[in-house]
């Protein structure tokens, strides 16, 4: 008897097993469902959530960064880093003429004030000021309209450029463009919109943000702000190299002696990516575990379960060995009964699973790839081969003297 031929009799077998003994078979696979849901469901959360991260980080820029009196992500001396100069708009100029690897340089400035149209208004509106190289030192797309231009940049130009929740609350139902709003109680008339970024930096993305002139942001807000420079590396360059010569222009810019430690951060996308993979590492590792108790638990009753059917097979394997079946053919039968087993119960839990999975992403972020059904499907497969392989091993062994003498 060939190896294919002894795994279609076990798998005839193993149905005829699972059929005879349908209610056991239900609680059986149970375990198996409820650690499959779990498994997947944690997996599509993370997936999810990831890809979800993923893009929203993608809106700050691949070779975008960003020179700030404050780290993106923080220790715990919140303090030192409160007390460090501001950054000045002509750090901005000297980063702009020295550095010789930057395609464009953009300094932003910013504050919170009310934004009006007619009796519409959104209270919490950012208003940036900045020059006409945003656009191009950014992750932000123009969704219709246009950016200011260098003319209106210079001149500090009433215009301005909004962001999706500022034009969806402003102008729930007519074109924004060429209209004028009140910012801080400023006129101001619009020239263009922002794609919607949304994702998990809302309160940082273009969206609650509208965009004015540098110049006069300055002469209506004030000059004497804390500044970010955004400031994006030209392609083929790399931006290693150039964020050393950023920092090196920084801190002769701040006059900081050699052995003195910066006073500002250069942050960057990548910044938020590790930061990020080390906490859904953490999360990670603990729905793992909490899952594979689960399944552990699942597999420990198919075990007892399949201890009990060759219990009651005994003499069965008895006949078989007798008339020539060999150790290896048993112990197959008995490990493909228990992969089925578990494989029918993680079928399930996929189709538990994915619905579940549709009504969580209502709530969080979710995404079932081809990737996550098919480890599901390797992990059922897995904990019924360990599940059943020493019951199996067991019937393999029976001496069919003995086994024959059963009752």
């Amino acid at each position: 008897m060939n190896f294919l031929t002894e795994i279609k009799e076990g798998l005839t077998i193993a149905f005829r097993a699972i059929r005879a003994n349908k209610m056991r078979s239900v609680l059986t696979t149970l375990g198996i469902v409820i650690g499959i849901v779990s498994v997947t469901l944690m997996a599509t959360g993370i997936e999810g959530v990831d890809r979800s991260f993923q893009k929203s980080a993608s809106q700050f820029g691949t070779n975008v960064m960003y020179v700030q009196k404050f780290p993106w992500v923080q220790g715990d001396d919140w303090w030192m880093y409160r007390n460090r100069r501001d950054i000045r708009i002509e750090h901005a100029g000297m980063v702009e003429r020295q550095a010789t690897l930057l395609e464009s340089v953009a300094p932003v400035a910013s504050t919170m004030k009310p934004a009006k149209y007619g009796d519409k208004a959104f209270e919490t509106a950012w208003i940036n000021g900045t020059t006409n190289t945003y656009l191009s030192a950014s992750g932000t797309t123009i969704k219709d309209g246009r950016f200011f231009s260098q003319e209106e940049s210079n001149g500090g130009r009433p215009v301005c450029v909004i962001g999706a929740n500022i034009a969806e609350t402003l102008f729930p139902n007519e074109d924004p463009m060429g209209k004028v709003i009140k910012i801080g109680g400023y006129p101001y008339r619009v020239l263009g919109l922002f794609e919607k970024q949304g994702g998990f930096f809302g309160a940082f993305t273009s969206d609650n943000r509208i965009y004015i002139p540098l110049n006069s942001f300055s002469a209506q807000f004030g000059s004497h702000r804390d500044i970010t420079i955004n400031v994006k590396v030209s392609a083929g360059e790399d931006p290693e190299d150039a964020k050393e010569e950023i920092r090196g222009i920084m801190r002769k810019a701040r006059g900081l002696l050699p052995s003195q430690k910066d006073d500002f951060n250069i942050n960057q996308q990548e910044v938020l990516t590790q930061a990020f993979g080390a906490v859904t590492g953490v999360i990670a590792g603990v729905g793992l575990f909490i899952t594979g108790l689960s399944l552990f638990v699942g597999g420990i009753g198919i075990m007892n379960i399949m201890f009990v059917s060759v219990t009651e097979r005994t003499k069965e394997i008895g006949i078989r060995k007798a008339i020539g079946a060999r150790r290896r053919t048993i112990l197959l039968q008995f490990l493909i009964e228990s992969s089925v087993i578990c494989l029918i119960g993680g079928i399930i839990g996929l189709m538990i699973a994915y619905p579940l999975s549709l009504i969580v992403d209502q709530f969080l972020p979710t995404a079932m790839p081809l990737s996550v059904v098919g480890i599901a499907i390797i992990v059922a497969l897995v904990v019924g081969i360990i599940s059943g392989f020493l019951p199996a091993y067991r019937a393999s062994r029976l001496d069919p003297v003995e086994a024959l003498r059963y009752e």
